[in-house]
């Protein structure tokens, strides 16, 4: 199977050199100064639960790609989806699958409207990895698993294939037949984390150091009932181990949301909190703590493109 990774950042780079490392057919799809720093320096992969080093791996540019994939895994930031789709359209063919691993849900969308609902599967990842100044994937925890599913909930021949293809290659692959199921729980649960903690400028234990857990637990609630409302009601079993998650004393866990605040980086506000907030005010719900972490973003977001406008203006020529 011949496998197309968009991007070889934290996640594709994690889950593509893992398959290039156990001998499967993988091109990185990258831009220009990647593709110059996997050239000279490969792919390096850091993890506690072993290092990785591909030599020279495999990349094309978009303006390269003269030939059909059968599985394209596009890993980027919701962001970059739009760009990312004319980077990569060349690739899909007839026979072609895209395999999203993306937050939120509008980026089904995006996908089925230029390529059509068959081509493009559920997905979800469930993974901590971060890319280095100098291009390293840092692999922050223990977990890696992978989860695809036919959106219909059927056990396709080609779901069972793409998990073969995908299998024994260092990570864990899931096959699920309630997919939409899974990637609105773990919206829910990103949108609940990232927001809180967006909010409060902390990690997890921080909140629950400051007695401001209650606030990630209230949010949660929001956020559950707007997946309930959309027909995805989060189960039992997932509220009360997200509870635990966002209630965890001395906990380190820092939503990658909050470490892009930290640097000055781009963010999901749209496609995480943005959507989730329009999703449950279109079913008449009450969502106050939604509507202030999304107020809080787009003030983020607005003195960021402001001092990006004023840099660029005091430029000199």
């Amino acid at each position: 199977m011949k496998i197309l990774v968009l991007g070889a950042g934290a996640i594709g780079g994690f889950y593509g050199g893992h398959l290039l490392a156990a001998g499967r057919d993988v091109t990185f799809l990258v831009r220009a100064r990647r593709a110059t720093q996997l050239a000279k320096r490969g792919l390096d992969i850091e993890s506690a639960e072993g290092n990785l080093h591909i030599n020279n791996p495999p990349a094309v540019l978009a303006e390269e790609i003269k030939t059909h994939f059968d599985l394209v895994l596009v890993s980027c930031k919701a962001y970059d989806l739009p760009n990312a789709i004319e980077s990569f359209s060349a690739a899909v063919g007839p026979n072609t699958v895209i395999l999203p691993l993306l937050n939120g849900m509008y980026h089904l969308k995006l996908l089925d409207d230029r390529f059509g609902k068959n081509k493009v599967l559920g997905g979800k990842c469930f993974i901590s990895a971060a890319l280095s100044a100098d291009g390293r994937v840092l692999h922050l925890n223990d977990a890696d698993r992978l989860t695809l599913g036919e959106r219909d909930g059927s056990l396709s021949t080609r779901v069972q294939q793409i998990a073969d293809a995908l299998g024994n290659a260092g990570f864990a692959v899931e096959v699920s037949r309630k997919i939409l199921q899974d990637m609105w729980q773990k919206w829910v649960f990103i949108a609940a984390a990232a927001g809180s903690a967006s909010l409060m400028g902390g990690s997890v234990g921080d909140m629950v150091a400051a007695g401001a857990d209650g606030i990630a637990l209230s949010l949660l609630q929001e956020c559950a009932s707007v997946a309930e409302s959309e027909g995805f009601p989060p189960s039992t079993a997932f509220l009360e181990a997200t509870r635990s998650q966002l209630t965890a004393a001395g906990s380190t866990l820092i939503p990658s949301m909050l470490r892009d605040i930290d640097h000055n980086a781009p963010i999901e506000t749209e496609t995480i909190i943005g959507d989730m907030f329009r999703r449950g005010s279109a079913h008449g719900l009450s969502l106050e703590l939604l509507e202030i972490v999304y107020a809080r973003l787009r003030c983020y977001e607005i003195r960021r493109a402001a001092a990006a406008a004023s840099l660029s203006t005091t430029q000199p020529e």
